[in-house]
């Protein structure tokens, strides 16, 4: 097989890069220029290396796996640290495999900094949601309940009746996707086109405007947008592909990268 290079290369109309694996340090919020008041959230990004690369030829797809964060021996299993030592890499708390087309392939052990992104682009940032527990349905699915006064007899909060007669058009059967109580929140949930605002390069963090699933601590995975039908705005450069190399800085660049504001009030009403 071909040998892959960090190289810096061009972007083609189908291009996928990887993503980068992240946690979620907490919300914070953010005047901008304007005076607008920004929700954001800050990700920091763990020590991201390439673990494994997967080619069409062995594995059968193009992918990337991204090890992210640190551990000791004793918390992994014997396979677990001989995947990272016979590559010569240290030992990740978190494994993650993002799909990439091939040439966005890297080679193993490249690092993925914050710089991977650039402020102004959409992301989409994928997490576990918070555990709710055991919920009703008017916790669960936002149902009105039943009346607070008369004709009701301790079931305020009751879903009422699941199903109809044997002669309805449900036959006397729940049917499937009904709205009924139970497990809440601990889902795999998917934040799409959220904007990045700013960018600490020293610090490696990611600082996201809105909210992401899942509490403070937690791993969450960050990715270009891929529904959006602009990535980056207009006079935005797009982001380095297929990732931020050491080469590309420089001792002017700043230590944070801000989004470019608007040059007229977006608030202004003559």
């Amino acid at each position: 097989a071909e040998t892959l290079s960090a190289l810096p290369r061009e972007w083609a109309p189908k291009s996928r890069r990887t993503g980068v694996i992240g946690r979620k340090a907490g919300m914070m919020s953010i005047w901008d220029k304007w005076g607008r008041l920004r929700p954001i959230t800050v990700i920091e990004l763990q020590d991201n290396v390439v673990s494994q690369v997967k080619t069409p030829e062995k594995e059968g797809h193009s992918a990337l796996q991204v090890g992210a964060g640190w551990q000791k021996a004793k918390r992994l299993s014997y396979s677990e640290r001989r995947h990272f030592e016979t590559k010569g890499l240290e030992l990740k708390r978190d494994l993650c495999e993002f799909r990439v087309t091939e040439d966005a392939l890297l080679p193993l052990g490249t690092r993925l900094v914050a710089r991977h992104f650039v402020p102004g682009q959409l992301v989409d940032v994928q997490g576990t949601s918070k555990g709710k527990g055991f919920a009703g349905v008017m916790k669960r699915h936002g149902f009105k309940g039943q009346p607070a006064s008369h004709g009701v007899s301790k079931a305020h909060r009751s879903p009422g009746s699941n199903a109809g007669g044997t002669n309805t058009r449900t036959g006397g059967k729940v049917i499937k996707g009904k709205k009924m109580p139970g497990n809440m929140g601990n889902q795999l949930m998917t934040q799409k086109n959220l904007r990045v605002y700013k960018i600490d390069v020293h610090r490696n963090l990611l600082f996201v405007i809105g909210s992401i699933p899942g509490a403070e601590g937690k791993v969450v995975h960050v990715s270009d947008a891929k529904s959006a039908k602009q990535l980056v705005p207009p006079g935005v450069d797009r982001p380095p592909f297929p990732t931020f190399l050491p080469g590309d800085a420089s001792d002017d660049d700043p230590d944070e990268l801000v989004m470019p504001q608007p040059e007229e009030d977006p608030h202004r009403y003559d």
